[in-house]
């Protein structure tokens, strides 16, 4: 695709902290492989890729640094953790400011003694740290006992300035929740990032999978359109263990078209090309903004109305 980018893919006559209306974003779609050194030497390469070829702001798969590590119950996988800042952080802000790009990137994060949390950082375009997002809806399914790893986030639904705009992150299972991007849009993002990591049990792809693909992109489609921003999924791919990462990373506009989309079973970087000043325009004329009745929903902290 076409860029308007200058050097280093900072646009043409940006300087500082301008937000220009267009701005490239890439998704990186990997595999993962056992080597914590190899993946985060791979995801530092595809950065770097990415921002030659135009790319602004950059984001990683969940838990990109190594395998999906929640399958099973397993004590041993907490020394994979980190804190933050930390040696996976650090490479992350020297890539942002080398590349002079805005990266995203979901890392195990150690936060304390038996505390964890599973936290996308954003580092601005210069390396600095642009803010960070623990994961709220922790799921515990069938190979995702999220729950026995991570706590809860803590920090609510932010979005951070950054060179190329205000964006938001959150990650994965929180992508199935329409409060989250609400709360993320109404902070001021114009992009909702999520990085995720997603895939089909061999026992149900054939009579399942195509429908749960299927409501997954709807459902963050769905978000654009009910906000007016720009959503973009980086999904890892691959098998690792008893999952079959599905990919298909994808962004949407505020309107809810796909804008780019990754094949299922290949490692890919996307770069799509947003142009900003869409979301006020889409947002003045379906203005679901304007109209809603904050007066009337009250209820939905309510868990079930009995």
């Amino acid at each position: 695709m076409s860029c308007m980018s200058g050097p280093n893919g900072n646009p043409a006559g940006s300087t500082g902290r301008e937000s220009p209306a267009r701005v490239v974003i890439a998704l990186v779609q990997a595999s993962g492989h056992e080597s914590k050194t190899r993946n985060v030497d791979k995801a530092i390469s595809r950065i770097a890729e990415a921002a030659a070829a135009g790319a602004n702001i950059v984001c990683l798969q969940e838990l990109f640094a190594g395998q999906y590590p929640c399958q099973t119950e397993d004590h041993r996988r907490f020394a994979d953790a980190e804190p933050i800042p930390g040696p996976t952080s650090e490479a992350l802000s020297s890539s942002a400011r080398e590349h002079g790009v805005v990266v995203i990137g979901s890392l195990f994060e150690r936060r304390a003694p038996g505390v964890y949390h599973n936290t996308a950082v954003i580092f601005d375009a210069d390396g600095t740290p642009a803010g960070m997002y623990r994961k709220m809806h922790i799921p515990d399914d069938p190979f995702y006992y999220e729950k026995f790893y991570f706590t809860p986030g803590d920090l609510g639904f932010r979005s951070f300035d950054t060179r190329y705009g205000r964006i938001g992150a959150c990650v994965c299972w929180d992508q199935w929740y329409p409060e989250a991007a609400r709360l993320t849009a109404l902070s001021g993002a114009r992009i909702i990032f999520y990085p995720t990591a997603i895939g089909w049990l061999p026992n149900e792809k054939q009579e399942f999978g195509a429908s749960q693909h299927s409501a997954w992109e709807t459902m963050m489609r769905s978000h654009a359109i009910a906000n007016g921003v720009f959503v973009a999924a980086a999904n890892r791919t691959g098998v690792e263990g008893e999952l079959e990462f599905w990919g298909a990373s994808f962004a949407c506009d505020p309107n809810g078209n796909v804008l780019a989309r990754a094949n299922h079973d290949a490692e890919e970087t996307l770069l799509i090309e947003c142009n900003l000043d869409q979301v006020d325009a889409v947002r003045t004329h379906w203005p679901f903004l304007r109209d809603r009745r904050i007066d009337a929903y009250g209820d939905i902290v309510k868990r079930y109305l009995d």
